[in-house]
């Protein structure tokens, strides 16, 4: 059976139960907000969160937000009260219960952040969520790289999302969104915006699988099939679309955004339409359809007309509707026969008929039938592209080509199964729990009455959506089972006879989509093959970083250090530097000569203990610079250092052969000359500039008011810079750990 547990009515306790009232009270508490919306006004909260760099713990609740809101908590609740059944006895199912809430709450906080900082923390926690969600099967080898591919793109794409996100708001601020809502024109105009621009599409782009990063998302079927209904119709790929929803206001009205997401969604639509048909896995198959929603809905992103705002609202509902009712009813055919091949089954109406109903209505109106909500807005499709000024022509051919082909594809996804043919003997099919009917049987029905009253919807959500998006409630274009006739009706005419068609022939068309497809690169196949580069290069890179040879890492650090202080000073030029011996004593000079003494020692001797000696005079040659500058407790600190490091390291050393001959070595000798020197550049640079003493004054002013102490020294340690000396406190605790496990260990082979 499909995810290794056959199904029941007994759930999993409370475990099942919790999660799905916890849904509930979430849709039930959004409905309480659409009288607010509809009557179109926003509610936001508020509260400090990083007050010193003004980024706020904020939510927006508008027509957008909470359209996406209703969708993710209403399907959630669906999906979890299916998932209790579908998954019942399943000894992980706390696990799954978990990531799916956890997963529902991400998804929410993203699409009502008002924050950049706070959405791109609900943004990343998508990313992870799905992963455990996707990769849920773990001791499947394919569920793991599937988990690992989506955890990779769409990270790779969070990053280039975040460096974006970083610079809008250095352009504009502030991270508010809705003040960079208001700031449009100056953003369009802004030299940044087109690197702002790709870097937030690289994130959309890649976390809502438009063409070349659609790959991941058919991937992510690997997933249980609840996983795959919540994920493709409410979540995680909406997320990209909803962001691209959201700044719409401030960055389009430009060629690169029209264009760009003209382009890239019209590709993907068509792409994953073709790909659709070809698939015989109906799980696969709706994949492919859910790429053609995104890249429509994309597509109608790109303009800025009122129709095509409209259909984007409109299909966004459309889609989700209808999407997780299929994805849940494919789950049940998959429970009951224990395969998803359209070649291998059939005849599944007369023992399935609640499936079957359900079937049909989420199909026709995925298909675009009347008098379903589909129908509703394929017809704003249409018109939304006719009203495109740049190429409508373009946008209706891919808009039509894509429809045609999803018409086939639901006939071979809900009316193949169930029509066609006879239930082969190998099966013995029933219908499901009523707790996994629930959740088709209600959004397909919701797609049928919705299509029928679509003022339900139009006061509700459409027009607050429309208003989100173009800030003008006249913009929004009102849902007409029958607008007349017009273009758009002739062009949903043509797409009923042309799915018709394609569907009549879907057998043959699949063989030609087959050897056209197979000549093509096939993108996760290469996605193999730079997972496996990858790991070359990372061991090539860490047989020459990690070689093993102490003296190799600190030859790269100190080329490290000596190469950014000569290129800093290259870049910056060096300061005015002047230099006044007058007031160097005897004194000083003995305790340079005695620290020059010590590192030549280190250098020519053949004994350990000489050389460990010789720096331990080099140590108390400091030490005894801090006592001529008036800082004995820094003093006494290097003192008692340096005496319990040559200690332990002499007693270490006792037990090693003497050094090997000294060997001039010339690189080591200009390293070591450039690191002094690049030192000694800017101490001496220091000590020609003026003294800032802001953060001196600082100290003296606020010591005693603040932290209570007079010794400044003691409070910057222990209050100022707590963490800091906590930090080093840690560090000198675990390197005395260190070395007493060592000394244990010397000992304890000195007994053997």
């Amino acid at each position: 059976m499909a995810d290794g547990v056959a199904h029941n009515a007994r759930g999993n306790g409370w475990v099942g139960i919790v999660p799905v009232l916890f849904a509930a009270a979430l849709f039930t508490y959004f409905v309480s907000l659409m009288p607010t919306i509809a009557g179109l006004e926003a509610i936001r909260f508020a509260a400090p969160w990083i007050p010193s760099l003004g980024i706020e713990f904020a939510f927006l609740v508008d027509g957008l937000s909470l359209t996406f809101a209703l969708l993710i908590s209403g399907i959630g609740t669906l999906v979890l009260l299916y998932s209790n059944t579908y998954l019942a006895g399943h000894p992980q199912y706390a696990r799954f219960a978990l990531f799916l809430t956890a997963f529902m709450v991400s998804m929410l906080g993203l699409v009502l952040a008002d924050d950049l900082i706070l959405l791109f923390v609900f943004w990343e926690l998508t990313t992870f969520t799905s992963y455990m969600l996707i990769g849920f099967s773990h001791d499947s080898e394919k569920s793991r790289r599937n988990a690992l591919q989506a955890l990779f793109v769409t990270g790779a794409g969070g990053l280039a999302f975040l460096a974006g996100l970083i610079m809008l708001g250095a352009i504009t601020g502030t991270s508010s969104i809705s003040e960079i809502l208001t700031m449009g024109e100056a953003l369009k105009a802004h030299a940044l915006y087109v690197p702002i621009l790709i870097l937030l599409l690289a994130g959309t782009f890649t976390k809502s699988a438009q063409v070349p990063f659609h790959f991941w998302l058919p991937n992510a079927m690997a997933a249980p099939t609840p996983v795959s209904a919540f994920l493709h119709s409410a979540t995680m790929v909406k997320a990209g679309v909803y962001v691209m929803a959201r700044m719409h206001p401030a960055m389009s009205g430009t060629d690169i955004w029209l264009w760009t997401l003209t382009i890239f969604g019209a590709v993907t639509a068509v792409f994953a339409s073709f790909l659709s048909l070809r698939q015989t896995d109906l799980k696969q198959a709706l994949a492919y359809t859910t790429l053609m929603a995104l890249g429509t809905l994309t597509l109608f992103l790109g303009q800025e007309s009122g129709y095509a705002m409209t259909a984007f609202a409109a299909f966004l509902i459309v889609h989700s509707l209808y999407k997780a009712s299929l994805f849940l009813i494919v789950g049940c055919i998959d429970k009951s026969t224990g395969t998803r091949e359209t070649d291998q089954l059939g005849g599944l109406a007369r023992l399935m008929p609640v499936t079957t109903v359900a079937a049909a209505l989420a199909a026709m109106s995925m298909a675009g039938f009347p008098p379903f909500l589909g129908f509703i807005g394929k017809e704003l499709k249409y018109a939304g592209a006719i009203a495109v000024t740049s190429e409508p022509v373009l946008v209706a051919g891919a808009a039509l080509l894509a429809n045609s082909l999803m018409l086939a594809v639901a006939g071979v996804v809900a009316f193949r199964p169930f029509w066609r043919g006879t239930v082969p003997s190998t099966q013995s099919p029933k219908e499901a729990p009523w707790q996994m009917l629930a959740g088709p049987v209600i959004l397909a029905s919701l797609g049928a009455l919705f299509g029928i009253y679509p003022d339900l919807l139009q006061t509700a959500l459409i027009d607050p959506t429309v208003l989100s998006l173009t800030g003008q409630i006249e913009e929004a274009k009102e849902l007409k089972l029958w607008a007349g006739v017009n273009i758009p009706l002739v062009l949903s005419i043509a797409t009923f006879v042309l799915g018709l068609i394609i569907y009549a022939f879907h057998v043959q068309v699949r063989a030609v989509i087959e050897r056209v497809f197979s000549a093509l690169p096939n993108l996760d196949r290469g996605w193999d093959r730079f997972l496996d580069a990858l790991k070359a290069f990372a061991k090539w890179q860490t047989n020459i970083v990690q070689n093993g040879r102490l003296s190799s890492y600190t030859y790269v650090t100190f080329l490290t250090i000596a190469a950014g202080i000569f290129l800093t000073f290259l870049y910056t030029g060096l300061p005015a530097i002047t230099v006044d011996l007058s007031d160097v004593e005897w004194k000083h000079t003995s305790i340079a000569l005695l620290i020059a003494a010590g590192a030549l020692l280190t250098l020519f001797t053949n004994s350990r203990i000489a050389a460990i000696a010789a720096l331990g005079v080099v140590g108390i040659g400091i030490a005894l610079i801090f006592i001529v500058f008036s800082a004995p407790d820094v003093a006494i600190t290097q003192l008692l250092v340096e005496t319990l490091i040559v200690v332990l390291v002499a007693v270490v050393m006792l037990r090693l052969p003497l050094l090997p001959k000294m060997e001039f070595r010339l690189n080591h000798a200009v390293l070591s000359v450039a690191v002094g020197a690049a030192v000694s550049l800017i101490l001496i640079s220091v000590v020609s500039s003026p003294l800032d003493l802001r953060l001196t004054e600082y100290f003296e002013v606020t010591s005693w008011p603040e932290a209570y102490g007079r010794n400044i020294v003691n409070v910057i340690l222990v209050d100022f810079r707590a963490l800091d000396t906590f930090g080093e406190i840690a560090v000198v605790v675990i390197a005395a750990l260190s070395a007493y496990a060592l000394l244990r260990t010397t000992r304890k082979g000195d007994e053997k």
